[in-house]
């Protein structure tokens, strides 16, 4: 039998192992927002089950971020970020180049103005490392990104896509399917043509050549290449 004090123990070992997760809401003119955090780095973001349409002229409503009273009592310096970054978002200025996966962000001076930490497999974060190059206002197909991750698959990368645990800073919604067609979304069709339509309001005309080279710079400097 356990003694009181190996129950204590045991106790405060799962408490140390388990680092406590944060969520907040943000109200965007597409329906609610979650967002997960460690504390430190943004860990998740994804849509809720409320969906509201995005109308012509709208310029990110609702702009409110309430943190869970069950996660926390105050705000957080990364979600204030988050939010500012959404608001600039949801108000079409580019966000370009404020975004950086954790792992390149220890490997580089400038940090980018938010850190992302998905989890997922060394497949997986390659596919994501190549999405949060994707300029604000275009689109990449998924037989694109195949190719620039070294993959022969395009439906391993969609997959790769589908399980992409941070939308929008990690834009997964401007990868389409081949011959222009939408392709599939986590959170539907008509989320993902709101996004793309509102990021073509707002962004300048840009030669899809220029986006493949700025994909393909992105990932020359890593040597492995990973077969699928």
């Amino acid at each position: 039998m356990y003694l009181c004090s190996d129950y204590l123990k045991i106790l405060i070992i799962h408490f140390i192992s388990v680092k406590m997760m944060f969520t907040a809401t943000y109200n965007s003119p597409v329906g609610t927002i979650v967002i997960e955090s460690n504390g430190e780095t943004l860990t998740g973001l994804r849509f809720g089950e409320e969906k509201l349409g995005l109308r012509s002229g709208d310029s990110g409503i609702g702009k409110a971020l309430h943190l869970m009273p069950t996660q926390a009592t105050s705000s957080l310096p990364i979600f204030d970020e988050v939010t500012r970054w959404l608001d600039d978002f949801f108000a079409g200025k580019q966000t370009e180049n404020t975004v950086m996966l954790k792992k390149d962000a220890l490997n580089q001076k400038n940090a980018a103005r938010i850190i992302v930490q998905p989890k997922g497999t060394a497949f997986q974060q390659r596919v994501w490392q190549a999405l949060v190059t994707i300029p604000y206002g275009k689109t990449v197909s998924y037989g694109e990104i195949a190719r620039m991750v070294g993959c022969k698959s395009a439906q391993a990368v969609g997959q790769a896509v589908g399980a992409n645990p941070i939308a929008l800073f990690i834009p997964c919604h401007r990868v389409i399917a081949a011959h222009g067609k939408l392709g599939g979304y986590a959170y539907g069709q008509e989320i993902k043509r709101q996004l793309l339509e509102l990021e073509k309001r707002h962004s300048p005309t840009q030669d899809q050549h220029c986006i493949n080279t700025r994909l393909t710079q992105h990932l020359r400097n890593e040597k492995e290449r990973i077969p699928y």
